[in-house]
């Protein structure tokens, strides 16, 4: 059986990526086969498509680091026919077929059972950069940070990771202060549930000091190098810094004084290889702690070669919240 599929090939060093019939019989091995309803464009995925970065390991292969659907076939006994499903992360869109196709066959180990208040549409709203924010937000509270502990920071507020961590954190009752470099989209950021608006230019500067002014009870940040690096300079005694990305960089150029003075956490967060039960609690606790009216003033959708035209943005800063991929569209 054939379906439709993005693929992207590589020669001669150049990737490229088109729309093509694929073949059931050519997916990857795994013991669960899904009908992918939706799936989502994301920054890790321009930079696949783009080789910005080399994403993908093995060529050729259909790109999209998530997916959601249901179960059409299972060898796996945690899974049946009709089962709702969603799957961030692991070798999608690097080693394994990905999401921007309309069927994918993948291990049941990678899949979780979608909450019955998330239909496949809201997982993809949500998607991967949704499920990395619920991650930062569990962070938070495992380091112990508090509403009433004082403000949360959150960079990058424009994007999708930004843009849920504002819902979510909103909802829970914290006082949020989103960093952007985008000021025309303030009443976005607000409506998600910011409750004050900073220059995201305030933060990308170099350090002359290793410590700055107390400020942030917690941080979600996708920016690491200066950004993160004065983030974890202001932060309060005892906060926690969640690190989740590196759109400005992939240098730190801090000291370790923020940590031995102030006892600041700097948690690392990981959605790609996060284990299963770390992944059920973030998808339980979205279905409990996102406002999904919220979300939906984030959301475009798109068909399958809409994606061609549109991917590029990414890497230029010009997108904002999240774009759902409709694979059947």
């Amino acid at each position: 059986m054939k379906f439709n599929a993005l693929l992207a090939t590589k020669e001669n060093g150049q990737v490229s990526t088109q729309l093509v019939a694929f073949d059931e019989a050519d997916l990857h091995e795994g013991d669960v086969l899904v009908q992918v309803d939706y799936s989502t464009l994301n920054y890790k995925d321009s930079l696949a498509m783009t080789n910005a970065s080399p994403v993908i390991r093995t060529f050729p292969l259909i790109p999209g680091i998530d997916l959601a659907g249901t179960v059409l076939e299972s060898g796996n006994a945690d899974f049946r026919q009709g089962d709702r499903v969603v799957l961030n992360g692991y070798g999608l869109s690097q080693t394994h077929h990905g999401g921007l196709a309309q069927r994918a066959r993948v291990p049941g180990e990678w899949l979780v059972k979608l909450p019955d208040s998330i239909s496949s549409k809201d997982a993809m709203a949500i998607g991967t950069a949704g499920y990395t924010a619920m991650l930062c937000v569990l962070a938070l509270e495992h380091g112990g940070v508090k509403p009433e502990h004082g403000d949360i920071l959150v960079t990058g507020a424009n994007g999708g990771v930004g843009s849920i961590a504002l819902a979510i954190l909103s909802k829970l009752g914290y006082r949020t202060v989103a960093s952007t470099g985008r000021p025309e989209h303030a009443q976005y950021l607000k409506d998600l549930g910011a409750d004050e608006i900073i220059d995201r230019a305030t933060l990308a500067e170099p350090r002359t000091r290793p410590l700055d002014a107390e400020r942030w009870a917690g941080v979600v940040d996708v920016a690491g190098s200066h950004t993160l690096a004065n983030a974890l300079a202001q932060t309060k005694y005892r906060g926690v810094v969640a690190a989740a990305g590196l759109a400005q960089g992939t240098d730190l150029p801090t000291s370790v004084l923020p940590f031995i003075l102030r006892n600041v956490t700097l948690a690392g967060i990981d959605s790609v290889q996060a284990p299963h039960a770390v992944r059920a609690e973030a998808w339980k606790r979205l279905a409990t702690d996102l406002d999904l009216g919220k979300l939906a003033s984030t959301v475009e959708v798109i068909g399958l070669e809409k994606v061609l035209d549109v991917f590029p943005a990414f890497l230029e800063g010009k997108v904002r919240g999240r774009l759902v991929v409709d694979v059947n569209a």
